[in-house]
């Protein structure tokens, strides 16, 4: 019986190494939350630049859709930005708490799945503001994002699959109402990042 159970542990044992070698598990949901709460400000901010207008996208002239356009990316760029260092720096954080290598094979593999969709879906949204499609620019981030984020999850918690998902739904969603991407945009990277990060936090990280 002692036996049975030297042997069980040991499984388990070699079980647990496996999976820390072959997934990024030093990935803090704390930085989803702070990723969700840069979004919703940067959220806020389009909608006032919006509020301020006196006209829709639709009926937008070509100066004044430029501008709108640069100052919608200048407020993703600053998003990503903020998301970014904050991210690698709970990330860094949670890594020494573990004992666990910041950069390793699975964690370039990580990045490397996540990069792909990310890279396509950036080009996308270019191809889209080139044709002054803007209404599909914020489903197509949230698509393409999901995307990346069912293609990465192999290699790190399988609960980034369930967020994928749910970012590809929503952008689907998002692309059937035009007008009110912003909306889903601000749900899909605020709301949906704060309940995901929260609960992953109480779920991986709590104790």
């Amino acid at each position: 019986m002692t036996d049975s159970k030297e042997h069980l542990q040991a499984i388990t044992e070699i079980r647990s190494m496996m999976e820390r070698s072959s997934r990024c598990i030093s990935l803090s949901g704390l930085s989803g939350v702070f990723a969700g709460i840069f979004a919703l400000i940067g959220a806020f901010l389009a909608f006032d630049r919006f509020e301020h207008s006196t006209e829709n996208y639709r009926t937008m002239g070509g100066e004044e859709l430029i501008g709108v356009t640069i100052y919608f990316l200048e407020i993703a760029v600053a998003v990503l930005f903020s998301s970014l260092l904050v991210g690698t720096l709970l990330t860094i954080r949670n890594s020494k708490r573990k004992g666990l290598k910041v950069w390793d094979n699975s964690a370039k593999r990580l990045l490397i799945n996540l990069a792909i969709p990310l890279f396509a879906g950036g080009l996308f949204c270019i191809v889209l503001l080139y044709h002054g499609i803007i209404g599909l620019v914020a489903p197509a981030t949230l698509i393409f994002y999901g995307l990346a984020l069912v293609n990465a999850s192999k290699y790190t918690f399988n609960d980034i699959r369930y967020l994928g998902l749910c970012e590809i739904i929503l952008g689907l969603a998002g692309s059937l109402f035009i007008g009110y991407g912003l909306l889903f945009w601000a749900f899909g990277f605020g709301v949906l990042h704060i309940i995901y990060g929260a609960l992953m936090y109480y779920k991986y990280e709590r104790n």
